[in-house]
């Protein structure tokens, strides 16, 4: 038995087929229906208003659920069931009332046409979180095919040589996507690395170009590239800022360099990580702010888009963990926005330069220099002997020496997850900037002009 709470509209699902059955455009009581109890293959139903009980067959095999989705009673196995015994009804007696139940049914049919715009058959309708699943596969698709005709293939070319003695073509592929209609295209930089390699670029609709290299980031993995084409459908870039943990996003690349436009999806699975990707040739980068997904991310989809539901790219995709499953990571896109802001209007990517060469502090580093301050950039010369502060560059000419230890720049503090670099990025060369530092302990503060990198 269900107790039915005023105005609680049902659901039952017969043979893989759900109807809904508004209260009032069934029994014709308009909320006034007690309690419905189904048994075995029986309906029976209490109006106290009209002082009236009925009965009536319904299928077998029933499952009875709220609209909410809960299953409240399932009637699949009738053997299990006692049958009503229909025949101590006292037909008689019940006579009078059942014909005025059969004309307050004809009224109550009436006014369920009026109220719902239709006849009273049963309405087919979706499972609540069928719908939500749907509208998430329709919002995948839309998404999808808003950013895949901006989406290209590169293929690198280059002659190498065996241990042999003789040379063969090596190929390699990433992925990219389009900035502008008159050809610029965003990928990783880590894609267009080789100088002895030749790339192409695959688009969308089928066709090859060459490809120049414009400009690469001295700061970020990204690296702008163009082909000579007009008209190219370009990506809308979205506010990578705004992502939360559990949203749903996609990415999009050239998969192992050979499957053109794979489409995988999964979710933010965390912000703001902080990683060390390398090529695997022993060269490494350090990646801040990162976000961390768990939607395939193979080798060629490296400098692909990864998008939200609405068709934005919030990242570009650039790196997996090679010991796990599921756990990749792309650069927010807010972090080069700037940069490629920057080479839409002056051809190239400009990045501030404060000058220095530093170890970024961290507990573990602090103890192995026997330092006693654990965050902060501090001021050290090259693994080859580099000098520690550019000669007559910003910081050389603010006063900053070597040894210094960078806490801020202006408000902006250096954390363990917040490196020198990271904080340099908020700002445009030419800038003027309060660099907080400590010296032999104490805390200073100078004026810098930032230069360009």
């Amino acid at each position: 038995m269900h107790n039915l709470s005023n105005g609680e509209d049902l659901l039952y699902i017969f043979n893989g087929s759900r109807f809904a059955y508004p209260r009032a455009a069934v029994f014709g009581g308009q909320g006034a229906i007690e309690s419905l109890d189904l048994r075995y293959n029986w309906r029976t139903y209490t109006d106290k208003n009209r002082g009236i009980e009925g009965s009536s067959s319904i299928p077998l095999g029933i499952k009875l659920i709220d609209l909410r989705g809960k299953l409240m009673e399932e009637f699949n196995n009738p053997s299990n069931q006692p049958k009503p015994v229909r025949d101590s009804i006292d037909w008689g007696k019940w006579a009078p009332f059942l014909g005025v139940s059969i004309v307050a049914g004809i009224i109550g049919g009436i006014i369920g046409i009026n109220l719902f715009g239709g006849a009273v058959n049963p309405t087919t309708v979706l499972n609540k979180s069928e719908q939500i699943t749907l509208e998430e596969e329709s919002a995948t698709i839309s998404a999808v095919d808003k950013v895949v005709p901006s989406v290209v293939s590169i293929v690198s070319t280059q002659t190498v040589r065996s241990l042999f003695g003789g040379t063969y073509q090596a190929q390699g592929g990433g992925t990219g996507f389009i900035i502008s209609s008159d050809g610029l295209i965003a990928t990783n930089k880590h894609v267009v690395s080789s100088q002895n390699a030749t790339y192409q670029v695959l688009t969308a609709d089928g066709k090859q170009y060459d490809m120049e290299i414009v400009s690469v980031d001295p700061v970020a993995d990204l690296a702008i590239v163009r082909i000579q084409a007009d008209n190219l459908p370009v990506v809308d870039l979205g506010n990578s800022d705004k992502l939360v943990l559990g949203q749903k996003v996609v990415a999009i690349g050239n998969a192992l360099g050979e499957y053109q436009n794979t489409v995988t999806s999964g979710i933010v699975s965390g912000i703001g990580r902080v990683i060390t990707a390398g090529d695997g040739l022993g060269s490494s980068e350090r990646l801040e702010g990162v976000i961390q997904t768990d939607a395939a991310i193979n080798p060629g989809n490296s400098g692909g888009p990864l998008i939200n539901l609405s068709g934005q790219v919030v990242g570009i995709n650039t790196a997996v963990d090679s010991t796990a499953t599921g756990v990749g990571f792309a650069i927010p896109i807010n972090s080069v926005k700037s940069a490629l802001d920057s080479v839409l209007k002056s051809g190239e990517i400009v990045r501030p330069k404060l000058g220095v060469r530093y170890i970024h502090l961290t507990k573990e580093i602090a103890a192995l220099n026997d330092v006693d301050v654990t965050e902060g950039a501090l001021i050290a010369k090259g693994d080859s002997g580099q000098e520690a502060v550019e000669s007559g560059g910003p910081a050389d000419l603010a006063g900053l020496q070597e040894g210094d230890i960078i806490t801020a720049i202006n408000d902006d503090k250096i954390t363990e997850d917040h490196s020198l670099a990271a904080v340099l990025q908020n700002f445009a060369p030419g800038n003027s900037v309060t660099v907080h530092y400590l010296r032999d302990g104490k805390a200073r503060t100078t004026s810098v002009k930032l230069g360009k990198l």
